[in-house]
């Protein structure tokens, strides 16, 4: 494959990443504009949203998800054989898969890997917990076994259980080496990630359907550019410099419409707003004082502030929205217009003492900034002191690791196919939600072998979030993105892939 010349030096002069249209040679260069710089391509150690998006060109997993976000085969060649007692799993693996080394793929790199997951991710050290043993069935087939049942087993090794090869695992990952359809070529750190197409990648079969079926690497190269500010990521499209933009205020959706360059895409319930309290350390460890955050706010207030205009959200109590298997108003409680009182009357309870309340927000989603705007004042209203910390979202998410830094952060979640992937449901996810009844629910989910079953215990599992109060769950967005016109194929999806799409000619 050709080589592209790459001319780009430095972010802050936006005008080099406009020649980068002129290197494009026969097979095309999709160029990206994203929310800002991944704080690292190790997508075990933090699986933000920016690292999943980049990694899923370079790495795969086991399984990934349909159009329902249901778990189906990625480098598994099938669905697992599971045991009459539901404690064992046979998966078996495809042939003929290389990774970007050369090296084939088999079962000796999927032990290793799921080791080093669940060493260091969040929800690896969840499914540890209950891993019997892993083991080697021969070259191409895996078989995990378990203490006790996990129903959301697949939806875990769906997401940041990346496949490498068993030379390259390390504590801290040095080389960045999987089997996916692009290979890295570069990185400089607030300048851009290069990948190119990798020539050897084998696709898995079926129609394309969110991340499964077919995936075909068109574009000879993707640039991922960290582009912070969202105005200039507008400016950007409309001006040539980016084929796509990502996560574009909802403000500037008729001008890209009328930029005759240019078309808005609008991904719907593309997931949900959450202010997501520390339960280990500082103020908030008493359950009054975050019930007393539940009861101030006005979910409906923050989120209009947020997008401007009731087409790209919705409020909804529940944790997933309706049409949603999992939709549910089981166990709401302090969720509404905003209760000063009730909230005031827990304070006082609480014997709070005009501690400062850190609140912490990002920029680079504007409207995580503009739900923090509103929750301040609300908070404020309801007699707590607020210190709103406006931070960019490397440092947020390096931030929120350590418990004495902050009392909420403002994030956003997709909705995944199995409800206990929801980070928050992590014991070790930011905020750190451990609770005895919390504990009990999501037993009772686990031992679940029936869709019925499961949903009945999803609601008991809402029931305790909402007593526990580790998040408050403002409400539910449409995304906005924009795509440069002769850009075709482009799919929306929660993480933007662009496998199967072509570049402007």
């Amino acid at each position: 494959m050709k080589k592209s010349a790459l001319v780009l030096t430095t972010l802050a002069a936006l005008a080099s990443t406009a020649s980068l249209a002129f290197a494009q040679g026969g097979d095309g260069i999709l160029t990206v504009a994203t929310i800002g710089e991944p704080p690292t391509l190790d997508v075990m150690q933090t699986p933000t949203d920016i690292v999943l998006t980049i990694d899923q060109h370079i790495f795969e997993t086991l399984y990934t998800y349909d159009a329902e976000w249901k778990s189906v085969p990625l480098l598994a060649a099938g669905m697992p054989e599971i045991s009459e007692d539901g404690l064992a799993y046979r998966i078996p693996l495809r042939e003929g898969v290389k990774f970007h080394d050369g090296s084939d793929f088999d079962a000796k790199d999927v032990t290793a890997s799921l080791k080093r997951w669940m060493a260091i991710n969040s929800k690896g050290k969840q499914v540890a917990g209950i891993v019997d043993s892993l083991t080697e069935d021969g070259d191409h087939a895996v078989v995990i076994k378990l203490k006790s049942r996990y129903a959301p087993l697949l939806a875990t090794l769906s997401q940041a259980s990346v496949i490498l090869p068993s030379e390259k695992v390390a504590d801290t990952l040095t080389e960045f080496v999987g089997t996916g359809p692009y290979a890295l070529k570069e990185r400089k750190p607030d300048q851009y990630t290069q990948l190119v197409r990798f020539d050897g990648y084998k696709s898995p079969e079926g129609t394309p359907s969110n991340y499964a079926g077919k995936r075909e690497a068109i574009a000879g190269e993707i640039r991922f550019v960290p582009v912070p500010d969202a105005n200039t990521r507008v400016e950007g499209l409309i001006s040539g410099q980016f084929d796509y933009a990502d996560s574009l205020p909802v403000s500037a959706y008729e001008r890209v419409e009328k930029s005759g360059v240019a078309k808005p895409v609008i991904f719907k319930n593309a997931g949900w707003a959450s202010m997501n309290m520390n339960m280990k350390e500082g103020l908030l460890v008493k359950k009054q004082l975050r019930q007393a955050v539940q009861a101030a706010l006005n979910a409906n207030d923050m989120m209009m502030a947020a997008f401007s205009d009731d087409r790209f959200f919705s409020v909804d109590a529940s944790i997933f929205p309706e049409g949603s298997f999992w939709h549910t108003e089981a166990g709401v409680a302090r969720y509404g217009e905003g209760d000063p009182e009730t909230a005031a009357k827990l304070l006082k309870e609480a014997g709070y003492d005009g501690t400062p309340l850190r609140l912490m927000t990002s920029r680079q989603y504007e409207f995580h900034y503009k739900i923090g705007e509103v929750a301040k004042a609300y908070l404020e209203a309801a007699g707590f002191k607020v210190d709103l910390q406006v931070v960019d979202w490397a440092t947020l998410t390096t931030r929120r690791a350590d418990p004495k830094e902050w009392d909420i952060f403002i994030t956003h979640s997709n909705f995944p196919g199995d409800p206990t992937t929801i980070n928050t449901i992590t014991d070790t996810y930011p905020g750190w939600y451990v609770s005895e009844q919390k504990a009990k629910a999501v037993a009772a989910y686990m031992d679940a072998t029936t869709d019925d079953a499961k949903k009945k215990a999803w609601e008991g599992i809402q029931t305790v979030i909402y007593d526990d109060a580790p998040l408050y769950k403002v409400g539910n967005f449409n995304a906005v993105s924009g795509v440069a016109d002769g850009v075709s194929g482009y799919e929306p999806t929660y993480w933007p892939h662009f496998w199967n799409v072509s570049p402007k000619k």
